[in-house]
Order: C-alpha cells, then structure tokens, then sequence
C-alpha cells in the first residue's frame, strides 16, 4: 500500500505487455513509417505506461517520482553530451577538425577508409572509454573525409559508430563497464579479459565487412576534382597550425590519467577558443556565441559549409529532450514494477546454465529497447540476475560479459540515447547507419553461442569477486 492509501498490486502478464506493445506500435508505424517526431510518440507511450501504472494502484505523485528518478540516473550522461557540443564547436572554430579532415583526405586511401575509420576510432575509444567523446569529435573528422571523397554517409557513420563503441564495451576507463562491473559486483580488469574472447569475433567480422565493402570505393570512383575543392576551401576558411593538434591531445592525456573526462573537455574547449582568437583571428565573443548556436561557415562551397556547420549546446539539448521524452516511459514503467515484471518472467525459464545466460542476454537487450538507456541495461539485468549466477555455481564476470555485450545495441536503436545522439553528431539518421554498425548488434551472440556451447564460462571461485583474479 503507498502513502496515499491506495493498494498497489503486481503487474499481469498482459499489463506488462501493454506500454511496451504500445511503444512497439506507436514507434514502429508513428516513427517508421509516418515519421512523426519521436518525442511525440515517446510521450504517447509514456501516457500509456501512465494510465497502466494507475490502474496498479500508483498515484501520479509515485509516476512523478519514477520520472524524476529516471532523469536523474540520466544526468551524468546528459552531461556529457552537452559539453560535447561545446567541444565540437570549439575545435572546429579553432581550425582542429577541418585540419584534420584536410589530413585526412591526403592520407585515408578512399578503399580502407571504413577499415581505417573504425580502427581509428577504437583506438581512442579504447584510450578514452568515451564513446560519444569519439563520435564527437574523431567521428566528426572522418565523417568529414567520407564526404569529401563521396562514400555513403550510411556505411562511414556504421564504421565509426562500431569504432566508438568498442572502448565502451571493454575499456576500463568506460562508464558502462565499471556500473555494469559493480552492479553484478565483480573486478572490473577480470571482467575485460573475460570480454576480449566474445568482443574480438565481431568487431573483426565488422572488419572484415568494411574491408569488402571498401573493394567498390577507389580513386577511379571518387571525384578527385571534389577533394581539391573541399581542400581548397578548407584551406582558404581555416589557417593550419600543428598547435591545433593540443586539443584534442589535452582530452587524451587527462582521460590516461584517470581525470574526470567533462573537467578534460571544458579546459580541451577553453584552450581550443584560445587558439580560435590567435591561429585563426576570431574573437572571443564570436566564438563562445558558436558554443551556444553552433558553429556556422559560410565558405560559398555548400558541402563544406553542411559539414563544419554543427556544435554547440542549443543542437546537444535538442538530443537531450528525446533522451528525456525517453526516460519519463522508462521512469514510469520502472516505478509501476512494470520490467521487473518481465524481467523475471524471463528469469523463470533459466533452469541451465546456457539458459540462465540467454535470459541475461535476453533481458539486457529487452532493457534496452524499453528503456533507451545504456546505463539501465547493464544495471538493471546486472543486479536481477546477480544471485541466480551465484546460486548455479557462475562467475559474476559471467553476467557483466552478458550486459556488457547486449546493451552496445543501443547506438542502433532510433529512441535511444545513443541513437539519437549518434544520428544528431555524424548528421546520419540511425536507420542508414545501424546496417553497418554489425559490431553492436552481433556482439550478444557470442556469449549465447559460448553458454549453448558449454565453453569459455567461468565457474565461481571465492565469495568476494571485486579481487582481482576471483
């Protein structure tokens, strides 16, 4: 009972089923197919999971609740997202990433780009743990030389995004893998080796996909007369100085110093605005003003103006109200018990251990469907199914694996944060890039295909798995 007096009650089969059936439709026909804005249709399902939470016995105080909690929990990636916006438009004022673009052009052969973009990108994912840090600001360059030599937009955002998300997935300096890691309350290095074997397959089948799909792109089929252009006019926009390099090596620096990565960004962008004032001649007000809009170049050359003009906190805010839009459903449908509902059912049919991992895997990526949300993914399914791993005899290191793989499906789902910030970043709709981005969305097989096979599952050792070696 609550503390207005009502009875609550535990959700049926089919009340748990009716907001995420609502959100499948209204998301699957409203969005895919009419394509009404999806905070629209984020906010029509949440009215749904509303009128299903009241019907429990919840009062809209307790629905409010669950909706501020929610946001909350969302905050410390919020945050990281609007200070991404300032550091984009600080590094384009400043000549960083059109001097990178420039580079790159020369150097990226146009048959290895998706290769070469998606190793380069996990590489300083894997340095930096930041997937969106990567996307933002690396991302950004390479999606800039895919233009430039005419490769679709759909497949270079794929690589990059894949690229971004392999340091999510299995760095230690990753948010996600250290929530995921104390949530089913294990080490988080013994959790990294035990990833490497589920983690290498696809990201190298990704690889190897890029690297046939690169055969069709050559300099016979890219407009060389297009690259001298885009050059040409980035030459003439921007004064090139290698000291432009030192924003983005402040951020790589203090991130391999374990330094809180939005302190490293802000002094990344101040230094960055300082070299806007003296490499390239703006002032300060112009350039804290592209901050707050975006940055804006008008080159007379249409391409490099739609590729350079974006940043700023205005363009990160509008990311954040669908992200908003997203946790007030997954706010609601978490205070009505709504997911734990499905959540143990799911949990009901794990009576092996290649079984008890499917379900892990299986309610992961439910999580992230309904919720949007990376973090929830790896928390919610993380603290569930801890104590059946324990009673069967499992590793803890067992499950985060299974998270840790399932939730990196969330860059490719439309509503979910990472969806739509990768989309509003690279300036590609999720739906062109999600066939391409093959290392998340065929990770979590690999954790089903080792429990099914009975291998490369880690039996329990001792009561206290935050040691390392447990």
């Amino acid at each position: 009972m609550g503390p207005s007096g009502r009875t609550r009650r535990q959700p049926t089969a089919w009340e748990a089923a009716t907001p995420i059936a609502g959100m499948a439709v209204l998301l699957g026909v409203g969005y895919g197919v009419y394509h009404f804005p999806v905070e629209i249709l984020l906010i029509a399902a949440s009215v749904v999971a509303g009128f299903v939470a009241l019907r429990l016995g919840y009062t809209w105080k307790d629905i409010e609740a669950g909706i501020i909690d929610a946001i909350a929990k969302a905050m410390p990636a919020q945050m990281i997202i609007i200070v991404v916006g300032v550091l984009i438009a600080s590094w384009i004022a400043s000549g960083s990433i059109p001097m990178l673009i420039d580079f790159g052009l020369r150097i990226v052969s146009p048959r290895l780009f998706l290769v070469t973009s998606c190793l380069v990108c996990g590489i300083i994912s894997l340095l930096t743990g930041t997937a969106y840090g990567t996307a933002g600001t690396v991302g950004i360059a390479f999606i800039g030389i895919a233009h430039g030599m005419g490769i679709p937009p759909g497949p270079a955002a794929g690589a990059i995004v894949a690229g971004s998300y392999l340091g999510d997935k299995i760095s230690p300096f990753a948010a996600s893998l250290n929530l995921g890691s104390a949530a089913v309350r294990c080490n988080v290095m013994d959790v990294v080796r035990h990833l490497v074997w589920t983690t290498t397959p696809p990201y190298l089948i990704g690889l190897a996909v890029y690297w046939v799909a690169g055969m069709r792109y050559s300099l016979h089929s890219v407009s060389e007369e297009r690259i001298s252009l885009i050059q040409q006019t980035l030459r003439s926009s921007f004064h090139y100085n290698w000291i432009l390099l030192l924003p983005p090596l402040v951020v790589l620096v203090l991130t391999l110093r374990r330094k809180p990565v939005i302190p490293g960004m802000l002094l990344s962008s101040a230094l960055a605005l300082l070299l806007a004032r003296l490499v390239q001649g703006r002032s300060l007000f112009e350039s804290a003003n592209f901050c707050v809009t975006g940055f804006k170049l008008d080159s007379g050359v249409a391409i490099v103006n739609e590729l350079l003009s974006r940043g700023g906190l205005q363009e990160m805010l509008r990311i954040s109200l669908v992200a908003f839009c997203a946790f007030a459903f997954a706010g609601i449908v978490q205070k009505a018990g709504i997911l734990d509902a499905l959540l143990e059912r799911i949990l009901r049919v794990a009576r092996t251990t290649a079984l008890l991992i499917t379900s892990s895997v299986a309610a992961t990526l439910a999580t992230a469907l309904v919720t949007g949300s990376a973090y929830l993914s790896v928390l919610i399914p993380g603290e569930l199914f801890a104590p059946a791993f324990k009673a069967r005899g499992l590793a803890a290191k067992n499950l985060a694996r299974a998270t840790q793989e399932a939730h990196s499906i969330v860059p490719v789902v439309p509503w979910a944060i990472a969806g739509v910030y990768m989309a509003g970043t690279l300036g590609v709709s999720t739906w062109a890039y999600a066939p391409w981005a093959i290392f998340n969305y065929t990770g979590f097989l690999f954790p089903l295909l080792y429990g099914w096979l009975g291998v490369g599952t880690a039996p329990l050792k001792a009561d206290d798995e935050t040691q390392m070696g447990s």
